[in-house]
Parts: structure tokens; C-alpha cells; sequence
């Protein structure tokens, strides 16, 4: 497409974009579909209200009639533009019938015109919007000083109702299977080449603090950020000092509490943030602790802990094993072994290991040119190799674990704290599945 085409259309989209949401979302969200408020003063703002979002769906219309008819001329552009230049290399051969076709596809673009005289206006009627929508906050903040407990009981049961709505349509979006991983996003460099950081995985969750433990070996410290913004400023964090020091890397923050290896030994760790103690501890039967079965950095990798859209996970490995990843899911108040799985894949042959909806993915290494080559489905008890190719950006990669709640793969690299983005297959489900 041509620049100034380009432009154009870019240009309609964002405003089909803004006008879109104008028009439909925003009526929404003030609650203005359908419903009639009597009291006095109050009808007249909603009116104000709906007469913008009924100029924005007549601009939405025609902006998208637009965007149609500009897509629909980037192909006469370009013939147009092929013939220009075959004439100007060599007009001896625009004959005649030559001329007369260029003449016929210009003619063609002139309906252009009036499009883009349409636009200027659109342009100036997108200015006036803009001073009315200035004031918009203002009368909304008008209605709800207005509005009574009833209307407010209303307003409420509503934002439940869409809560539920929502919930609904998360339930429905099934579990999938892991086709792609983004390129990586660091978010900070701090701490040691080996270390965990992570946010709380409990589906659903507001909770968006950030712990952040250093190193692999007898560590206690555990440090808390407000938020990821704060972290990455690395500002606005309190500390926690564990009764108990770590093994590992495989820490995970499940609703509110951290599961972490006690070191040398198969215990398992809940420690509950907020009241800073241990709620739980129990041995991983037959599990190998204190570099006994690692994965293939070492760093007293033996236990990993994990959690998925199905709930808490460990892989590990026993000698009875012999020394293949086993994966055990676990109940999250008692840390009561469930159900185990046997792999059948080696654990010193794994670079690092995740859970994504049940199923175990495990990297070929944890060093330059790793790829996630295994996936072992606990569903039916099978497994296949992959080939999802990922950036190991800095070299080293000392943890990697998924988070259901914001569907990105966490991260220790080396000293960086990154982020990738999945991409899954996913299976809508109905209601007769």
C-alpha cells in the first residue's frame, strides 16, 4: 500500500476503533442501554450522554464505510501505478489502448475524493466530540451523586451479574496445547546468575505482588513488591525471613502462600505470607533431594513445584524411578500426594519443566539453542516430543515456570528476570461437552 494510503487507512482504523468503543462500549458501562432515570436534572445529562454515543455510531458507520472503500483502492493503486512507471521507462509502448486504460483506471479513483473530503469533516466533527467527551467524567459524576441506594443496589448487582458473565466465558475458553512461545521480555537484571521470582498463580486473583528469592542455596530471604511496576524499579518491597532456608529454584506462590523444598531434604514448605509462618509441611515420599536427581544445570533443582489451570504440581524423581521425572499433584492445604505419573524421561536430561493445563513440557537444555522437545499428557497418561523453538536470550536459564493467571512463562536468566509470552490451541467448550 502507498504511503499516503497507508496513512489514510491507518488513520480510519483508529478512529473505527474510537468510535467503536464510543458508541457501544460506553453506553455500557454507564448503564444507559435500556434504561430510562426519571429524577429531575438527571435525564437531560443522559441525554447529553446518548446524543454523543449516537453521533459516534453514525462516525463509526461511515469510518468503516471508508476503511472499506480505501482497502478496496489499494489495488487499483497499484495498477495504476505499474502502468505509470512501464510509461515513463518507455512510452512508446502506452499505445492508444494503453492511454485509454490508464485513463479508465483513474477514472475510477475519483470516487476517492469526496471520500477524503468526508474524512476532513469527520475530522473536525472527531474535535468537537473531543470537547464534549472532556465533560463527560463530570456529568457522569453528576448522575452518580444523584443516583439513590437503589440505583446504586442496581448499578452493583449489574458489575456482579458481568463478573459472573465473565467468569463464564473464562470457564468456557478450554485448556490448550502449547504452540508457540514469544520472543523474550526482560524485565529487570538484578540478583545472582540463579534465582526465582514469580507472582501469585491462583485463578482468579487481585493479588499483584511480587516476590523475588535470590540464589539456590540455603537462601531465607524473600523479597515482596506492591506491584510488578514496583519491582522492576525495585522500590516498594518488605522482606520475609523464612523459618526455613531453600533448596533450589522450584518455588510458587499459590493463593497467597509460598511452596517452597526445604533445604537437604523431600520436605515440603507452605508458608503463608501474611500471617508469616508455615501452615504445612510434608516429606515427598521417596523424592531425591540435595543434587540427587537435578535438572541438567544442577543447583539443587531435584524438587520443582509448580501450578497450573488444574492446581499444584511436583515433578521430581525417586530411585526407584530411576531417575525419571515423575510428576505428582498435590493437595494445596494438606500438600497430600494426589495422583502420580511416570514420565519415563530423564531428569538430568531437562533443562527446566512447566505445567501448562495439566500437561508437563520439559527444555532440552538450559543453555543457548534450548527448545521445548517433550510433553507429557497427565489427561491420558501419553506423551509426544515437540519442537517449539524459544530465545534463550542470556544463556542460563535457572527457572522457568508458567502462570495460568496472566498465561506467560517466568523466568530466571542469568541475573534477568524475563517474561514470554505463550500462544496455545485452544478448544471452546460447549455446553454439551
Amino acid at each position: 500500500m502507498s504511503v499516503p494510503m497507508l496513512k489514510i487507512g491507518a488513520v480510519l482504523s483508529t478512529m473505527a476503533m474510537v468510535t467503536n468503543w464510543m458508541s457501544q462500549t460506553l453506553p455500557s458501562l454507564v448503564g444507559l442501554n435500556g434504561t430510562t432515570i426519571s429524577r429531575g436534572g438527571t435525564s437531560e445529562r443522559i441525554v447529553s450522554v446518548q446524543n454523543i454515543s449516537q453521533s459516534m455510531e453514525v462516525l463509526d458507520l461511515r469510518t468503516y464505510r471508508d476503511l472499506q472503500y480505501v482497502r478496496n483502492t489499494e489495488s487499483l493503486m497499484k495498477v495504476v501505478d505499474g502502468k505509470l512507471k512501464v510509461a515513463s521507462e518507455n512510452p512508446r509502448s502506452l499505445n492508444p489502448k494503453g492511454f485509454q486504460e490508464l485513463k479508465d483506471k483513474v477514472t475510477q479513483l475519483l470516487p476517492l475524493l469526496p471520500v477524503l473530503e468526508q474524512y476532513k469533516t469527520d475530522a473536525k466533527m472527531i474535535l468537537r466530540l473531543r470537547e464534549e467527551v472532556r465533560n463527560l467524567s463530570l456529568v457522569l459524576m453528576a448522575i452518580q451523586e444523584e443516583m439513590g441506594a437503589y440505583d446504586y443496589e442496581e448499578l452493583r448487582q449489574r458489575v456482579l451479574l458481568l463478573e459472573t458473565r465473565l467468569h463464564s466465558c473464562m470457564q468456557k475458553l478450554g485448556c490448550g496445547k502449547l504452540t508457540g512461545v514469544s520472543n523474550p521480555i526482560t524485565v529487570r537484571a538484578s540478583g545472582s546468575r540463579f534465582g526465582s521470582w514469580m507472582t501469585d498463580t491462583m485463578i482468579p486473583s487481585s493479588d499483584n505482588r511480587v516476590w523475588s528469592m535470590d540464589g539456590y542455596f540455603k537462601g531465607r530471604r524473600v523479597l515482596e513488591y506492591r506491584t510488578m511496576n514496583d519491582f522492576m524499579k525495585g522500590q516498594n518491597f518488605v522482606q520475609h525471613l523464612l523459618p526455613h532456608p531453600w533448596a533450589g529454584t522450584g518455588h510458587v506462590v499459590y493463593n497467597g502462600s509460598l511452596y517452597y523444598n526445604k533445604y537437604q531434604s523431600n520436605i515440603i514448605i507452605k508458608y503463608h505470607f501474611r500471617s508469616r509462618s508455615v501452615l504445612v509441611q510434608r516429606s515427598l515420599s521417596g523424592a531425591g533431594y540435595n543434587n540427587t536427581f537435578p535438572y541438567s544445570w544442577g543447583g539443587s533443582s531435584d524438587i520443582d513445584l509448580m501450578a497450573d489451570e488444574n492446581g499444584l504440581w511436583a515433578v521430581y524423581t525417586t530411585i526407584p524411578n530411576a531417575g525419571n521425572i515423575v510428576i505428582s499433584r498435590l493437595e494445596p492445604q494438606s500438600l497430600e500426594v494426589l495422583q502420580t505419573w511416570d514420565t519415563g524421561f530423564p531428569k538430568r536430561s531437562a533443562g527446566e519443566s512447566f505445567m501448562i493445563c495439566g500437561t508437563l513440557y520439559v527444555t532440552n537444555s538450559h543453555l543457548a539453542g534450548a527448545k521445548i522437545y517433550f510433553a507429557y499428557y497427565t489427561n491420558t497418561s501419553s506423551y509426544e516430543y515437540t519442537d517449539i523453538p524459544f530465545h534463550n536470550q542470556y544463556s542460563h536459564i535457572s527457572m522457568m515456570d508458567y502462570n495460568p493467571r496472566e498465561r506467560v512463562l517466568y523466568t530466571w536468566n542469568n541475573g534477568h528476570q524475563v517474561l514470554y509470552n505463550v500462544t496455545l490451541f485452544q478448544v471452546i467448550k460447549t455446553s454439551g461437552d
